[in-house]
């Protein structure tokens, strides 16, 4: 059971790591790169710290932490679709997907 909270944790990282690979990938412009490959990722974390994660000062219930996970791994996933990785976007969903499913199974 502690290798899937670890696995999640590793989940929330890569995610922060497809949205900033994402956003450096995703213009021309030097400003807009660094405002999406800094910020996004930053933006992304800061609301996890405040709504999402077991500590959270602010937590979210089930239903609205649920959906901020959506929200949050779907970005990922749809960033690494977009730079050019539909097989590992899959990949990463589904890893998501059954990582959650065990989280909910295991009362975790």
């Amino acid at each position: 059971m502690v290798i899937n909270i670890a696995l999640r944790f590793i989940l929330e990282v890569c995610a922060l790591a497809f949205l900033a690979y994402w956003g450096f990938q995703s213009s021309q412009d030097l400003l807009i790169r660094l405002l999406l490959g800094i910020g996004l990722p930053l933006f992304i974390a800061i609301l996890w710290g405040v709504f999402g994660s077991p500590a959270a000062p602010i937590p979210f219930k089930r239903f609205h932490r649920l959906l901020l996970e959506l929200l949050i791994f779907g970005l990922a996933a749809l960033a690494l679709f977009f730079s050019g990785k539909p097989t590992l976007a899959i990949i990463y969903a589904t890893t998501v997907l059954v990582n959650r499913l065990l989280i909910y199974l295991w009362d975790q």
